[in-house]
């Protein structure tokens, strides 16, 4: 027999695990399938960590109103479960007459879109709240509700709620095949593997496209926009104070200097459109590029230790806003063209996708009772376990074993060292695991 649920969320990114969290506190049997050998290990786990109020999103998009409504369910959910998030704010740097002066339109953009606490600073201010500014600044626009948060622990923990509360999570299973029927739909693989679902939800990411072909709609297409970025040792951390951001244009919202939950410092990301859907790795041109920008930005920051650089790739399309829709013969919901902003308007896509359902004719009430659960914090402001005299593992990150046993053994369990790191930051500093990486592959039996 081929399992059968209610409904199926294609895609293991921050989305879909938002979706598959909601949908498991309703009466309805739901299924999460990722493609690869983990949730959050695609676009999801190489992002800019920043929690955004949408203060410079379009106006009237769907983009800007679910924004606003997933950084006010997302600023109140992380502290509950364990995600770690700071509020540290953000100044908008200008550094030309030309970027000056489209300050005050930043500010109506702002207001229309239901943020009425940005205002415009002289560059005395601007140098006295960031002093290890680079020279040349012209002014700034402050946007003090900015928040940062940990990227990695969000989609585990949206996931690991989803499987407290009934959900089953498929891992490696890449939908090749797709067969609409009369009650259900059949989601096959290439090697064999299937699953029946009444209706289906299109939260595919860089692959969301194709899925929604496969199901036979069309109107986007995804075009892979590359974002490199630099991430600098914890000593920086006292460098900035803020998030620093440049003024946006209609490719991108620029590269950035930012902190992180984590205590190390960010700068990027890049934007570069290319073909490849799987070409995640650095490039010697877009590091150059970024650290020409941060002599400009930082030039401090400049003199600081590298920890490590990455890549993400965010699902463009030809479309300035996301591209969802719906349709009830094929009981089928498409989310497509989440771009950097997904992070955000996770959990409001989520109660999106509800209201796109019911619109299907699908409305299953809410459950009663729910589980709760609750994650380790990895943020450098928390209670981490090393506190209470837990035996350290990983020195750089402050992991303690327990912390490690925890992630190999959870309801979403890390199954490599790469899903280890994201959930634990075990090999994520500065010594990037040259000391710890015996010790974790003994107690874990992962391999490198």
């Amino acid at each position: 027999m081929n399992p059968m649920f209610d409904v199926a969320v294609i895609g293991g990114g921050v989305v879909g695990c938002a979706v598959a969290r909601l949908l498991s506190l309703h009466d309805c049997s739901v299924v999460l399938l990722e493609a690869g050998a983990d949730i959050g290990a695609g676009t999801s786990k190489a992002n800019t960590a920043i929690l955004h109020t949408g203060f410079d999103a379009t106006p009237g998009t769907l983009e800007s109103r679910l924004v606003a409504r997933g950084y006010e369910l997302l600023s109140a959910y992380a502290p509950t479960v364990g995600v770690s998030i700071e509020k540290v704010g953000a100044v908008l740097v200008a550094w030309t007459d030309e970027q000056a002066q489209a300050l005050p339109s930043l500010i109506t953009k702002a207001q229309s879109n239901g943020y009425n606490r940005a205002n415009i600073i002289d560059s005395n201010t601007v140098y006295d709240l960031e002093p290890h500014l680079g020279p040349g600044v012209v002014a700034g626009l402050v946007v003090p509700d900015e928040h940062i948060i940990d990227p990695w622990s969000t989609p585990i923990a949206f996931a690991t709620e989803a499987v407290a509360n009934g959900a089953v999570i498929k891992r490696n299973f890449l939908v090749s095949q797709v067969q609409v029927g009369a009650e259900y739909t059949e989601l096959r693989t290439d090697d064999g593997q299937m699953i029946l679902a009444r209706y289906v939800i299109n939260a595919a990411g860089l692959y969301g496209d194709e899925v929604h072909r496969q199901f036979g709609f069309d109107g986007f297409t995804i075009v892979p926009r590359r974002g490199e970025l630099i991430v600098f040792d914890k000593f920086a951390r006292s460098l900035v104070k803020r998030t620093i951001l440049p003024v946006p244009t209609a490719h991108t919202k620029g590269v950035l200097v930012a902190p992180t939950v984590f205590g190390n410092v960010m700068l990027g990301p890049t934007a570069d459109n290319i073909d490849d859907k799987r070409a995640t790795g650095s490039t010697k041109a877009g590091i150059a590029a970024l650290i020409d920008k941060g002599r400009r930005i930082f030039p401090w920051l400049m003199n600081e230790e590298v920890t490590a650089v990455y890549a993400g790739l965010r699902a463009a399309t030809e479309h300035n806003d996301y591209q969802l829709s719906s349709d009830a013969a094929a009981r089928y919901v498409c989310l497509g063209g989440i771009r950097s902003t997904g992070l955000t308007s996770s959990m409001a896509l989520a109660e999106e996708t509800m209201t796109f359902l019911s619109a299907c004719d699908f409305m299953p009430k809410r459950s009663d009772e729910v589980a709760k659960i609750t994650l380790i914090p990895l943020g450098e402001i928390d209670d981490r376990p090393y506190q209470s005299g837990g035996r350290i593992v990983c020195h750089c990150e402050r992991v303690t074993a327990s912390e490690i046993a925890a992630a190999v053994t959870s309801s979403v369990p890390a199954v490599s060292f790469d899903g280890l790191r994201r959930r634990t930051r075990a090999t994520a500093g500065r010594c990037q695991g040259f000391y710890c990486t015996a010790e974790i592959c003994s107690l874990t039996g992962l391999q490198l």
